[in-house]
């Protein structure tokens, strides 16, 4: 039945087959995410679109690290999220139909903390799969019409099932909480928190748009919009009351925009029928004027709204015929005086306040309009007095947009959301993930077993999951700090993917070693000149090594949380805000090597790259569940300064020497480069990504080369340790640069007395 549906509506709109995939559930691979933090809102149309552009401006403020995703379910809707979000929304795409596997696919691609929907869409697939993952639902600007509730209440037993669901519930009234209630929200998520329509911002069209260029061209002393008409009887109204109002208004100009695109044409149609003089908004030209009286037909999408400013008088459409009615608030907030109909059930209570306050004029039938609009046009005063009620009224209620985006962060604080993999791989990788856990906790109890003290005291920097967390600058920026105590550190390291005779190293702060025979990590230890440096398999030996030969009164454990062979007294852990979760699981489920619960183990918490991520306040939460104790710091990489790999020449973080940069580099977590790049305001000719510690062959080096050249780029661009492991072969053209950077971690005075003890 679905796909026959699809059939029927690409055969009536050609434009409907390049939604498909994403009503399939597969937005564009652009979307997708490394880690959990998005925020997904979901927006019907047009209505629901228009009505939340407020309520995505202060999600942008709270949450400028997160991406935020809009879905939408109709063409029109999506034409006007594209024109209004423009700079809001980093994604708009089709919703999936409520499927389970296209809802879930949908979900591990955009990760998202919170799921928001707007109104009233409640699709129980959505909600179910959204619960799974441990995000949190919201939905905001909550209402459930006079026209639906008799329908609904029919199905309170579906209702039952769903609505709770839902982690919170913000109902634009107080009647509106009340049906939530009654349909089997629970009573304790649901609160009135107000209309985000009374939130628009007024914005008047762009002096350049060719609507407002026509109307200065053209000079009309009266405009009349007659705004989100209903096709067919509310069109055969506004134009049978124009002509009737042109008689004896010649310089009277109508903007008629009616509600559907697919009622465009036929508008125009009865406007030339009834012999109305008129242009069409999607025809104008530079030049064009309109002989008034006249009627502009505004046959676009988005525009409506800052086309308000000009108007004398507006009616609201869908307010004549039995639809409901439509948003009045828009025009009020311009201080226009407005018209409607008596169909209104839709935004009753706005309605009656506004009635209340002598704010609008209500027309009881069509054969009313003409009179309605000739005694407001033909009374300025009175037409302004009732335009600064509207205002009044509308400015009354407004903050429900900050109250929402309020109750969004709260969800999002207390949300460590993962995301299964599809139904395949996790059937196959759950075995192996339980086989790998059971392994980790034998090998623990033998190394506990077999764990040796070498003597002084050793501080783990490590992390639970594998690579990609910041273990060398953390490293790093320990030893520093110890040396700023009059300690004398050294740091082992076990020298991952070396290749050398020496089982274990010893070497002097400075110490010039080949690479291959240190390992990528130990020649950023080495050439940093911080410390002394042991290297090997065996850290207790290489521990060893450092005190006899640089007398160290304090060592360093890089990546040693899951080494328990070696003793340590403090056990400081990193977190990714970028992925805490590793991935979503242990390996071969994700990149995590014991569950996230092993935390409890941890004496100090950092959570690296917090700067880059919102997530910092829900990482501190998850942790709590396990770790009631350990102080949690907050950590973020600085870049320093800009190297040459070829000669080590440095250049200051603000003057980059070049002009136009291709980007390569192989870590665990990549999207943290090139997020830093982003706040470098560096846009990468192009991006490419290698697995962690990736050695690079001559080779394949000249292929890099050879892209970048392509995309006129004048440098390559890379990290500390990806320029260690270019192969000395590797001889390019264009410079290769890497980015030298050091880790700053906050309170770090406490911090330090944590360590120091």
């Amino acid at each position: 039945m679905l796909l026959l549906y699809f059939l029927y509506r690409c055969l009536g709109d050609r434009g409907y087959w390049r939604t498909l995939p994403q009503r399939l559930g597969f937005p564009p691979r652009s979307f997708r995410q490394t880690g959990p933090g998005a925020i997904w809102l979901h927006a019907v149309s047009v209505g629901e679109i228009t009505g939340c552009v407020e309520f995505l401006r202060r999600l942008r403020a709270e949450f400028p690290n997160s991406r935020l995703f809009v879905s939408t379910s109709t063409l029109a809707g999506r034409a006007t999220a594209e024109n209004m979000l423009r700079g809001l929304a980093d994604g708009i795409f089709y919703a999936p139909v409520d499927y389970v596997c296209m809802v879930r696919r949908v979900l591990r691609m955009l990760k998202p903390s919170v799921v928001v929907i707007a109104e009233t869409e409640i699709w129980p697939n959505l909600l179910r799969e959204t619960k799974r993952t441990g995000a949190a639902i919201a939905i905001v600007n909550g209402r459930i019409s006079d026209r639906a509730i008799s329908r609904y209440r029919k199905l309170a037993w579906f209702f039952r099932a769903v609505l709770p669901a839902a982690d919170a519930i913000l109902a634009q009234s107080e009647e509106m909480r009340e049906r939530f209630v009654e349909l089997g929200a629970p009573a304790g998520r649901v609160s009135a928190s107000g209309n985000f329509k009374y939130d628009f911002e007024p914005r008047t069209a762009d002096a350049d748009s060719p609507a407002r260029k026509l109307i200065a061209r053209t000079g009309p002393e009266k405009i009349w919009i007659a705004a989100s008409t209903m096709p067919p009887d509310e069109d055969d109204a506004v134009i049978a009351a124009f002509r009737e109002l042109a008689g004896s208004r010649p310089k009277l100009m109508l903007i008629l925009a009616p509600r559907k695109p697919a009622a465009f044409d036929e508008a125009a149609a009865k406007l030339a029928s009834a012999g109305v003089r008129h242009l069409r908004r999607r025809n104008l030209q530079d030049g064009d004027t309109l002989e008034l009286p006249g009627a502009l037909l505004l046959d676009s999408i988005g525009e409506l709204s800052g086309l308000f400013s000009v108007a004398d008088v507006v009616f609201i459409g869908g307010t004549l015929v039995d639809r409901g009615g439509h948003n009045i608030l828009e025009p009020a907030l311009f201080a226009k005086p407005i018209a409607m109909g008596p169909h209104m059930e839709n935004f009753r209570a706005i309605a009656a306040d506004f009635l209340a306050a002598f704010a609008c004029v209500e027309i009881p039938n069509a054969a009313g309009l003409a009179g309605a609009i000739g005694k407001l046009l033909d009374s300025p005063e009175a037409a302004r007095e009732m335009g600064r009620r509207a205002y009044a009224c509308a400015q009354a209620k407004r903050g429900a947009s900050e109250r929402a985006a309020a109750a969004v962060r709260e969800l999002y604080d207390s949300r460590l959301p993962h995301f299964r993999h599809a139904l395949p791989m996790e059937a196959l990788a759950w075995p192996l993930s339980r086989a790998w856990m059971q392994g980790a906790r034998s090998r623990h109890a033998n190394d506990l077993r077999k764990q040796r003290r070498i003597g002084v005291p050793v501080i783990s920097v490590g992390n639970l999951s594998m690579g990609g967390t910041g273990k060398t600058p953390c490293v790093l920026r320990v030893a520093e700090l110890l040396k700023s105590r009059g300690k004398s550190p050294g740091i082992l390291t076990r020298g991952y993917g070396r290749v050398s005779p020496d089982k274990i190293l010893a070497l002097a702060p400075g110490a010039s070693w080949p690479a291959e025979r240190t390992g990528d990590e130990p020649q950023i230890f080495l050439r940093s000149g911080v410390a002394p440096v042991g290297i090997g398999a065996d850290r207790y030996e290489a521990g060893m090594q450092l005190r006899r030969k640089f007398h160290v009164d304090m060592l360093v454990l890089d990546d040693g949380f899951q080494h328990l062979r070696l003793a340590r007294d403090l056990d400081i852990v990193l977190i990714d805000a970028l992925d805490p979760l590793g991935g979503g699981g242990v390996f071969p489920l994700g990149r995590l090597r014991e569950p996230f619960s092993a935390i409890a183990r941890a004496d100090i918490v950092v959570i690296t790259r917090a700067r880059f991520s919102d997530l910092a306040p829900a990482i501190e939460h998850a942790v709590r569940q396990s770790n009631p104790h350990a102080p949690m710091f907050r950590a973020t990489l600085e870049p320093r300064e800009w190297v040459n790999s070829r000669d080590g020449a440095c250049h200051p973080i603000a003057e980059p020497p070049f002009r136009r940069a291709g980007a390569f580099c192989g870590l665990g977590n990549p999207q943290s480069f090139r997020r830093t790049l982003e706040r470098l305001g560096v846009a990468p000719a192009c991006w490419f990504e290698f697995d962690d510690h990736h050695r690079y062959r001559a080779h394949e080096f000249r292929r890099l080369e050879h892209h970048f050249v392509e995309q006129d780029a004048d440098a390559m661009v890379t990290t500390e340790k990806d320029a260690i492991n270019l192969h000395d072969d590797a001889r390019a053209s264009l410079p290769v640069y890497y980015l030298r950077v050091s880790m700053a971690i906050e309170r770090e005075e406490e911090f330090l007395d944590a360590i120091c003890g």
